[in-house]
């Protein structure tokens, strides 16, 4: 037997060794980090944030509900917080918006439902 690893390489587990939840969960928090990245809300005054694009939050938000709304009955106690983190993001977004979309319009609401 060899082993192939060296003492100079973290382990690194095979991904057909992660638990599907775990996989679904890091992508979410991958999503939920983009998106609020994407809404200014890792600078200071997110209003002012150079990095915000409503454009780019929208499509990740979206992605991130469609992820979260279909997975949810695989997620067992890791569904409440990231539906929360979801909704949090969606409320930046409607709050962040010149010109807030229609109840139910919101990026990801077609998932999740209306998000006031």
């Amino acid at each position: 037997m060899s082993d192939t690893s060296s003492p100079t390489e973290p382990d690194v587990r095979e991904l057909a060794d992660i638990p599907a939840v775990e996989v679904i969960s890091r992508a979410a928090v991958m999503l939920m980090s983009s998106a609020a990245e994407k809404l200014g809300l890792s600078d200071p005054d997110p209003d002012e944030s150079p990095r915000r694009d409503l454009d780019e939050a929208r499509r990740v938000i979206t992605a991130l509900a469609g992820l979260i709304t279909s997975s949810v009955e695989y997620l067992g106690p890791h569904a409440g917080p990231l539906r929360d983190g979801l909704q949090s993001l969606q409320r930046a977004f409607r709050e962040a918006s010149a010109h807030p979309d229609e109840p139910g319009k919101g990026p990801g609401e077609k998932y999740t439902g209306p998000v006031y």
